[in-house]
């Protein structure tokens, strides 16, 4: 029966729809893992005990850890329930939310989609957790496209809180909030931008590993190098301070005069500010120094939230390993 099944579906039962019914049943969820493809049945089989078995790895590779115990393995790995073409649309109209996570093609989106078009209720919410298709693209091919958003996940996708929603212009501000308390409820953080190339996350972190390998290639710095660099030192700080939140601590006119001089001395095209930029060091508005920048600090207790960066990075450098306490004698 309907009523028995699953309430989330991953459509999909590659690597990220595997990924998210562990991050459903670890919080305690059935969650139905579809394959949508046509297979002989032993085909099916041989697909399926490959998706339990990483799975079940997966969940053993965190009990190893000390994050779970081994014997919470088998219960927690239950509660995924994998569903072939001939049991999609039962498990399609049972779930209230679902994750489409077919290959990343427009002609798989399509057939997927008109999938889910025949076989999901009309109240269901859908995603995608296309990287590389826009929001915008994939809302015509869906029924109802008022429910519909994109869902980005960051791998693996058990483990790392943030998830991305790209919404379009018709997507029901309703239906983002419904989405964001579900995830919220299973210990995710939802991040949300518009219907833009990259999300947030890629579009950030390719330009700092595009850098890297440039820098190897000039010899600028060894690739071991850059990683304890950026492990200990931009991974570090950026752990404990957000972006933005960094640009505002720091001034806003020290991200302008770097820019100006890295521009003139590696590249202008990469460097160069943008305009937002140079308009904010005009107006006088840098940031935690002149009271406002990206966000706004009057009335704010600044030694407070100074202490508070503080707290947060030393916590980040203990977590490291790297905080030592001061030597007890003057050393010669």
């Amino acid at each position: 029966m309907v009523n028995d099944l699953p309430r989330f579906a991953a459509v999909g039962a590659g690597r990220m729809g595997r990924g998210i019914a562990i991050a459903f049943a670890y919080a305690g969820h059935r969650i139905s893992l579809v394959d949508l493809r046509q297979r002989s049945d032993e085909a099916w089989q041989k697909l399926r005990s490959e998706a339990r078995a990483e799975i079940e790895g997966s969940l053993s590779g965190l009990a190893q850890l000390g994050v779970i115990d081994a014997a919470q393995v088998a219960a927690i790995a239950a509660r995924v329930e994998f569903m072939n073409a001939a049991d999609a649309p039962a498990a399609l109209g049972a779930a209230e939310l679902l994750f489409e996570g077919v290959p990343e093609t427009l002609d798989a989106k399509r057939e997927a989609f008109e999938w889910l078009n025949r076989h999901c209720r009309d109240d269901a919410i859908i995603t995608s957790t296309t990287s590389s298709i826009l929001v915008t693209q994939l809302a015509a091919l869906v029924h109802k496209p008022e429910r519909f958003l994109n869902m980005h996940w960051l791998n693996p996708a058990y483990v790392i809180p943030v998830v991305e929603l790209s919404c379009h212009v018709g997507t029901d501000p309703a239906v983002l909030a419904r989405t964001k308390a579900i995830m919220e409820g299973i210990g995710k953080l939802p991040v949300v931008c518009g219907a833009t190339p990259g999300y947030i996350v890629p579009r950030l972190q390719a330009l700092v590993m595009n850098e890297a390998a440039r820098m190897i290639e000039e010899g600028a710095a060894t690739a071991e190098e850059i990683d304890k660099a950026t492990r200990y030192g931009l991974g570090l700080r950026f752990a404990a301070l957000g972006v933005v939140e960094f640009i505002d601590f720091g001034g806003c006119d020290i991200l302008h005069h770097a820019s100006r001089e890295m521009s003139a001395s590696i590249d202008r095209a990469r460097y160069t500010a943008p305009a937002i930029v140079d308009r904010m060091v005009d107006e006088g508005r840098l940031g935690l120094k002149s009271g406002s920048g990206f966000y706004d600090y009057e009335g704010r207790d600044v030694d407070a939230y100074r202490r508070d960066v503080l707290s947060r990075t030393l916590g980040m450098l203990r977590h490291a390993g790297l905080w030592q306490p001061p030597a007890a004698e003057t050393q010669p």
